[in-house]
């Protein structure tokens, strides 16, 4: 999750989700789900979603490189981080790993380049074969003709503008953000994502 700022880039985009990118996608969630979550690092996202006061409950998380929560103290977290997240390869989740989850719902590296293996792409179809998923990453994707071959994918588009990754800073990222939902193809129920300006709900 490349998140296009003047800070040193942080290795494998393990860049911490804080809460003010989780509260809008709140509206978009129904209520006493469970979801699963795949790029977990130190747990934050988890506890932010479970926090909505929804009902919302994660079912199991895991991390290619789980973090301690000695290493994740800042003030964008107001809770002990999870010391329990589990190691694991988000490209090998299985059905089984869901435990049952409804849905997936993460902060992916963002990145896309050949050099990665163009990660994020293979996230975006591996965890929506899986189940529903919102990713969160930059709004420019779905202007690139990167996001074509996945777009059969996609279902909503929610704008929520741009976010502070980094602790003890005001600065915001450079980009702005949104949480995109993939599905299977086969599963799609209308033929192109519907686009949720900030403030906006789901809308049918």
């Amino acid at each position: 999750m490349t998140k296009y700022s003047n800070f040193e880039k942080i290795p494998q985009d393990q860049y911490f989700t804080p809460l003010k990118a989780v509260e809008p996608l709140a509206k978009f969630l129904p209520p006493n789900a469970t979801f699963y979550e795949p790029c977990a690092g130190d747990g934050r996202l988890v506890q932010h979603v479970e926090n909505l006061g929804m009902g919302i409950t994660c079912a199991g998380y895991s991390d290619l490189d789980p973090v301690s929560a000695r290493q994740t103290a800042d003030d964008h977290f107001n809770g002990a981080a999870k010391t329990d997240v589990n190691q694991l390869d988000a490209l090998a989740l299985t059905r089984e790993d869901l435990n049952g989850a409804q849905m997936i719902i993460t902060n992916p590296p963002w990145t896309r380049t050949k050099a990665s293996g163009y990660i994020l792409h293979k996230m975006i179809e591996h965890f929506s074969n899986l189940a529903p998923t919102w990713l969160l990453f930059d709004a420019s994707w779905a202007n690139t003709s990167q996001a074509v071959p996945y777009m059969n994918r996609c279902t909503d588009i929610a704008a929520i503008g741009r976010v502070k990754w980094f602790p003890n800073t005001n600065q915001s990222g450079k980009k702005d953000a949104c949480w995109y939902r993939f599905t299977h193809p086969d599963l799609r129920t209308r033929p192109a994502p519907l686009f949720h300006g900030r403030g906006m709900g789901m809308s049918g």
